[in-house]
């Protein structure tokens, strides 16, 4: 007698299927017990979180080699004129600078004699810095004790500075600085508005001497926070008690 044959039902899902989610589920369920256990270090998370975000940034911001609308395509080279473009930009900017810092050399040659031209030498130093050319003014020959009008002996001086500012193109900032003597008045409570009256009245006077541009000026007091020498006796008071007037490279700007 043949045995009839069992028809396979193809409802529903296989067998092995069961035992299979049961695993995952229980999988899940121990993982989630080992989290509510464990402790989490909240700075450690943060410090990962903040890595993947400025990961992402990157990404965002960096354009791809490779079309990703069309991934099968090969990715077009990128043009070989931007890498020669860039080193031909790094070569202009390194002939600048260097062309920058001749043409500083040349405005220190130029200050220079010109304070000797005008006998100036002895009220008006200048030197060489990595920002410019400092002009150094003392303050008996523009301003009085603990005031901030430039006085009609020191005019002179002023104006030939402005004579030489008027021959360039450079911006210039102007500073103030006292000694450590502290003063208390109603028009200047410390030396930090003492010091940055006397950097904008110089900044006043020079452009109302001729036609500048306003624009390529900038005011900066410092008080007694920035001395040349110690403040230990009245010589040295009266050598830190000084405008500068800086010629800025012409590459800084404002900044």
């Amino acid at each position: 007698m043949k045995l009839r044959e069992r028809k396979q039902t193809q409802d529903g899902s296989p067998g092995w299927m069961t035992t299979y989610s049961d695993l995952v589920t229980l999988l899940l369920c121990f993982f989630v017990l080992l989290f509510s256990m464990s402790q989490i270090d909240v700075a450690r998370f943060e410090a990962i979180a903040e890595s993947f975000r400025n990961r992402n940034i990157l990404f965002e911001g960096s354009p791809s080699a490779i079309d990703f609308e069309f991934p099968n395509n090969s990715a077009a080279m990128p043009d070989q004129d931007d890498g020669f473009d860039l080193k031909k930009e790094n070569l202009f900017e390194s002939g600048e600078i260097a062309k920058n810092q001749e043409s500083l050399e040349e405005l220190l040659a130029e200050v220079e004699g010109f304070l000797e031209e005008h006998q100036l030498q002895d009220v008006i130093t200048a030197n060489r810095t990595d920002q410019g050319v400092v002009l150094i003014l003392q303050e008996r020959i523009l301003f009085d004790t603990a005031e901030a009008v430039i006085k009609s002996e020191g005019e002179p001086f002023l104006d030939k500075v402005a004579l030489l500012l008027s021959n360039i193109p450079n911006y210039v900032r102007v500073e103030g600085h006292t000694d450590s003597r502290p003063i208390s008045t109603e028009q200047f409570p410390s030396n930090w508005e003492l010091s940055g009256a006397r950097a904008s009245s110089v900044i006043r006077y020079i452009i109302n001497s001729g036609d500048f541009i306003e624009e390529r000026f900038i005011s900066v007091g410092y008080g007694d926070t920035r001395p040349i020498v110690p403040n230990d006796s009245s010589e040295n008071w009266q050598k830190n008690r000084r405008v500068e007037i800086i010629i800025l490279e012409l590459a800084q700007g404002l900044n």
